[in-house]
């Protein structure tokens, strides 16, 4: 299947059929502990409204067993429709390992890693690592053009260049440019750990490093900045953990 075939609003129209057709079980299959929560984190995620995917949930939902109404007093709309043929009879790994590839996760991947203990890093770490990761990247772009610390700057996302910072963001001024790390929390509070490319680069840049954590994507987002987070309130401490890397290897 090419996902680039594959269209954002379809992407969203899609989740609210999986959501819809298996219901909790599909929930807990994701990670997710309730509704709120998965329609936060895959809605920025996907650079969109949360809104929208609980508003196609509801759309399929007179279609499925579940407890919830749903829109039954009026017609499916043409669009939802055709993907409610193209896709309701699909099964749920399958649909699961789909809803997964919408953000680029790959469950295989990280299937393969373990800790130190032996314990899995697999079954719902995807909404772990998309509220944590990509939703939080992805708030942070949708609300930069209004917070003060940055309005009038030039965004340019940094993530694959492993700079240790997620965001670069450049003044017309000519001022020196700015560099945001992004840390998402699924609650309103928790921890957020820095790696040594991210620490360094903190170190490097004070005052000119920012911090951002968005926080409560069980319920609804908001977040915090940090400018110079090595000289704030917040106190970091060195943690070193191990994990290994699990292959089956055979001669050929």
């Amino acid at each position: 299947m090419n996902q680039e075939r594959i269209s954002t609003r379809e992407k969203l129209i899609l989740t609210g059929l999986y959501l819809s057709k298996y219901d909790s079980a599909g929930l807990k299959r994701l990670g997710f502990d309730g509704f709120v929560e998965a329609f936060n984190v895959i809605g920025y995620a996907l650079g969109s409204r949360p809104a929208s995917i609980k508003n196609y949930r509801d759309e399929f939902d007179p279609f499925f067993p579940n407890a919830r109404k749903g829109w039954r007093k009026r017609p499916m709309r043409a669009y939802c429709h055709k993907v409610f043929e193209e896709y309701e009879s699909l099964d749920m790994e399958p649909f699961t390992a789909l809803v997964e590839s919408f953000v680029g996760y790959d469950a295989n991947r990280w299937s393969a890693v373990r800790t130190v203990a032996g314990e899995p890093d697999g079954d719902g770490q995807f909404a772990a690592r998309l509220a944590t990761g990509l939703a939080a990247e992805q708030y942070f772009e949708s609300v930069q053009p209004t917070l003060p610390e940055f309005k009038g700057y030039t965004l340019e996302n940094t993530t694959r260049f492993g700079c240790g910072y997620d965001f670069r963001l450049s003044a017309p001024t000519g001022t020196g440019p700015l560099a945001v790390e992004v840390k998402g929390l699924r609650d309103r509070t928790g921890s957020v750990s820095m790696t040594p490319k991210e620490h360094n680069a903190a170190a490097t840049m004070t005052d000119s490093f920012f911090l951002f954590v968005v926080k409560n994507f069980r319920e609804e987002p908001f977040h915090e900045v940090f400018q110079d987070p090595l000289s704030s309130r917040l106190s970091f401490q060195m943690s070193e953990r191990v994990t290994v890397q699990v292959a089956w290897l055979a001669t050929v």
